[in-house]
């Protein structure tokens, strides 16, 4: 077993309700080289293709799946109306010198578990050519989203990895150590803690409760978990009656924004981001864990003040220690 599966088989959730192995879907942000040498390397590490091409975005077709190179477009858009030009004009000075200012977005197939060994190549290639991450931006707050398969689409699986998943939060943020502009901006904010009680009290919920629950308290793509593509894929008129944006795109996965992606740092990888991640799925298998948890976090409000997040992230610590 590998570092990226042992994780999962340790739990039995390695594979899906098919008895399929999960699949696993990574988006990384960064800059520092453009999407034509991000293109070039992609192709060199995977033994890959350019299929499709466009000044803003490049699929390259591998034996493992295609993967998507994008500029960042809404960076694009806000660049080029504070120039008073259109995305078309900004892109030509883009594509030379100034396009190693523009945050590059690799977005993954999903891949097995089995097989996220080649990214770890992938990665280090792309820190050899220059790619620089969230520590570098003062400009993009970078980071790196992880899609991984539900292992089930029923109620009772789903409600376990959400209350997991907020119990575990505030841990998630000080692990991760998230970057201060990655803190501070919209688009990982965290559960509020109104919303955790209700996932700890509620006495299982059918999949209608859930959304209905999840739309009240979050309808915004904007959570360090965001669970709208796995709604969508459930019953996707149900969230676009509240949430109608495009970009959310239907799929059976959770998806996890916390980690920064520090691509220029040698020592840090896909990997150490994906294990944290696994603590959700280890606390989500253990019922006892999961109940003894929740009981604590209910037991450990306080009136007016809410829950103390330092004591809390102790607490975590804690069983973490005793559960590695």
């Amino acid at each position: 077993m590998d570092s990226y599966t042992s994780p999962l088989e340790s739990r039995d959730v390695l594979k899906n309700a098919a008895r399929e192995v999960r699949t696993v879907g990574f988006e990384l942000e960064f800059s520092g080289i453009s999407l034509r040498d991000t293109a070039n390397v992609v192709c060199d590490v995977l033994d890959g293709t350019v299929t499709e091409k466009t000044a803003a975005q490049v699929c390259v077709q591998t034996a493992h799946g295609d993967f998507n190179i994008e500029l960042d477009w809404d960076f694009l858009k806000t660049a080029a109306a504070n120039a008073g030009e259109t995305v078309d004009e900004l892109l030509h000075p883009l594509s030379k010198a100034a396009a190693l200012l523009v945050p590059v977005e690799v977005v993954c197939p999903p891949l097995p578990v089995t097989s996220l060994t080649i990214l770890d190549d992938m990665v280090e290639a792309l820190r050899k050519a220059g790619a620089t991450g969230t520590e570098e931006s003062l400009i993009a707050a970078y980071g790196v989203h992880i899609n991984a398969e539900v292992p089930a689409l029923d109620a009772p699986t789903i409600h376990r990895y959400l209350r997991a998943f907020g119990l575990l939060q505030w841990w998630q943020i000080e692990a991760n150590d998230v970057n201060l502009a990655r803190r501070i901006s919209p688009y990982i904010d965290l559960f509020e803690e109104s919303y955790i009680k209700l996932l700890l009290t509620r006495d299982e919920p059918d999949i209608a409760t859930l959304i209905d629950d999840y739309l009240e308290h979050n309808p915004t793509r904007n959570r360090a978990l965001d669970m709208l593509p796995l709604f969508a894929e459930i019953d996707a008129d149900r969230v676009r009656a509240t949430v109608d944006d495009p970009k959310i795109k239907s799929r059976p996965t959770f998806h996890y924004r916390l980690p920064n992606c520090q691509i220029d740092d040698p020592q840090w990888s896909l990997n150490a981001s994906w294990l944290r991640w696994c603590w959700v799925e280890q606390l989500a298998n253990d019922d006892a864990s999961l109940q003894a948890l929740g009981k604590d976090f209910l037991t450990a409000d306080r009136p007016l003040l809410g829950v103390d997040r330092g004591a809390w992230v102790k607490r975590i610590a804690r069983w973490m220690e005793n559960h590695a």
